[in-house]
């Protein structure tokens, strides 16, 4: 899963970015508004965490334009404590959700979870698809109540397929979710991941599509 960080506080935005990394997002980060609102208009994020108070174009404006362009990936603002006005002006705007600063990691971190998981229509913290069960607060994958050992990029391949079990998910869909924009981008290795993850998963549970991409099949 990927997720845009927007703070101009560089020392906070590489906090959050490396908190999102040890939980095995993959992270980009842009530091003022122009570079925002073009990083949200190209890229394709899970969720984006958004500064109000950005230089040369402000967050509610980059939230507005976005909006406006149909773009629609879940958004956390954070604003200062005392600026309840721009909390309000904030959702108006199209944000999903908002923490204020100062703020503890670990509730960022939850508020992003719940963020990706509403945006899936999953309500509970746990995914599960038959004997497997991914939990989104610890990152541990079981397989019939035994744990799995996964590497991160196997983890993001695993955890944007549950997020979008029983549709197919394209070759190019994997590649823009569970890499950032900086990685140098191999689609080889997408197939290498799948390799991998059905050695560790039952079989035919990842279902290839062909011409098409990739299914995770869950029973409903």
């Amino acid at each position: 899963m990927r997720v845009l960080v927007i703070e101009d506080e560089r020392t906070l935005a590489a906090q959050i970015a490396q908190a999102l990394s040890e939980a095995s997002y993959a992270v980009d980060a842009v530091h003022n508004g122009v570079d925002a609102l073009h990083a949200g208009e190209t890229g394709e994020f899970d969720a984006v965490i958004l500064d109000l108070g950005l230089p040369r174009i402000d967050g509610i404006t980059v939230l507005k334009k976005w909006r406006a362009a149909g773009r629609n990936m879940p958004v956390l603002i954070l604003t200062a404590r005392d600026n309840w006005h721009e909390k309000v002006a904030g959702i108006d705007a199209g944000a999903d959700d908002y923490l204020t600063k100062p703020f503890h990691m670990e509730e960022l971190l939850a508020r992003v979870r719940a963020l990706i998981r509403r945006a899936g229509g999953h309500a509970r913290a746990e995914l599960v698809c038959g004997p497997v069960v991914l939990d989104t607060r610890s990152g541990r994958v079981t397989v019939d109540a035994r744990a799995i050992a996964l590497t991160s990029h196997e983890y993001r391949v695993l955890a944007y397929l549950m997020h979008h079990r029983n549709e197919v998910v394209s070759r190019s869909d994997l590649i823009e979710h569970i890499y950032a924009q900086d990685f140098d981008r191999d689609s080889n290795t997408v197939e290498v991941f799948i390799a991998r993850l059905r050695k560790k998963l039952p079989a035919n549970l990842i279902e290839t599509v062909r011409g098409l991409g990739y299914r995770l099949v869950c029973e409903e």
